[in-house]
């Protein structure tokens, strides 16, 4: 028995070795190993023997089947290799063929908007800064003359991080370099640009932010942009006409008309609203019109608070300035015709191919800021 089963071992791996394809390899796994295979038989012969006799020849079984089955993978595997090499071969990609499809990805609304505020500021002399999105208590706040008491700092309005603030709680960490919540505006920007340059400084801060809202027209993550000059002899008026200036070249009209509102902000005195007319066409509102039909708010602003520039090392008496700053996401709905927030961060194709712009409509002054 022993020796038979040595040669039907010997048999069926030569035939295996020498298989010439996954078909002809498969037909030897059948007739050794399939339903009615030899092995299988053999198999079956195990339930008649005696205890003494499966002792024996069991193992000798279970050991030429396995080597069948190791034999048929190993063949297996060298064949569908072999057949990749063949493929690979002989298939050729050729690179100077125009593609099959236009790529379909578009850039976003807010990217857009951000890169026609870049180009109408740097018209305007101004340079973009950048911050840290985890910011500290300090340059959120303290720096911007916000008081502890003020509503901005309430837990429920602004995301704080637990191990920040129980550092701070500890009394073991400096409020100016413990990272303790998400800014929740650009305006710490401001700061770290007035502590780093000396002015004259004129600089816009664009970027993400976050506060805890979420509605039609509030999200927990949103988009704004923040200007600052900072300079000798700034006035109010500098502020309206950048405002003007601004807000013309941006929704490419020169029929738009500001309003300036008083209003407060802790970190800018005297604060200003500016709200811009708009006309209803077939119902819907569209920014601009010598003759408003009413008024839509887009921004905040003011002069620069004299603690806010003593905080950050100028003399007030010498450096005088102005500040704005206004959600980028609510500019794409005004100039695009978008009436929900909440799509700009849902990911929906059909909304980005229809709001989307191609990579080549890069904003230029001359060609038109808008695509």
């Amino acid at each position: 028995m022993t020796q038979d089963l040595n040669q039907m071992r010997d048999h069926m791996l030569t035939a295996i070795a020498t298989a010439s394809g996954l078909d002809a390899l498969d037909a030897c796994r059948v007739e050794a190993l399939g339903k009615q295979g030899t092995i299988t038989a053999l198999l079956k012969t195990l339930g008649k023997m005696t205890p003494d006799e499966r002792l024996v020849q069991g193992p000798l079984i279970q050991g030429l089947r396995e080597a069948v089955a190791n034999g048929i993978a190993e063949r297996k595997a060298t064949l569908e290799r072999a057949a990749l090499d063949a493929r690979l071969a002989s298939e050729t990609l050729d690179m100077t063929l125009p593609a099959d499809a236009t790529p379909a990805g578009t850039i976003h609304p807010v990217s857009q908007v951000m890169d026609e505020l870049a180009e109408i500021f740097a018209d305007l002399g101004f340079a973009v800064a950048t911050g840290p999105e985890i910011e500290t208590d300090w340059h959120n706040f303290t720096a911007l003359n916000i008081p502890e008491t003020h509503p901005a700092r309430a837990m429920h309005d602004t995301f704080y991080l637990q191990q920040g603030i129980d550092a701070k709680a500890a009394g073991t960490a400096d409020e100016k370099t413990t990272f303790s919540l998400l800014r929740t505006h650009t305006s710490p920007v401001q700061i770290r640009t007035m502590l780093s340059q000396k002015p004259p400084i004129r600089v816009i801060a664009p970027g993400r932010t976050y506060r805890s809202d979420s509605d039609a027209t509030h999200t927990p993550m949103f988009h704004q942009v923040e200007g600052l000059v900072i300079d000798k002899g700034i006035t109010l008026g500098h502020l309206k006409w950048t405002l003007e200036t601004f807000v013309k070249a941006f929704f490419e009209r020169d029929d738009i008309v500001l309003r300036l509102r008083p209003s407060y902000f802790p970190f800018t005195e005297p604060s200003v609203e500016i709200d811009v007319g708009y006309t209803l066409v077939k119902g819907k509102r569209v920014v601009g019109g010598a003759e408003p039909d009413g008024w839509l708010e887009i921004l905040g602003s003011g002069m620069v608070h004299r603690k806010v520039i003593e905080a950050c090392g100028l003399d007030p008496d010498e450096w005088q300035g102005f500040a704005f700053g206004c959600g980028i996401d609510r500019l794409a709905m005004l100039k695009y015709g978008m009436d929900d927030l909440r799509p700009f961060f849902d990911g929906d194709i059909r909304w980005l191919k229809h709001y989307g712009f191609s990579s080549l409509d890069v904003p230029t002054l001359s060609g038109g800021v808008g695509a």
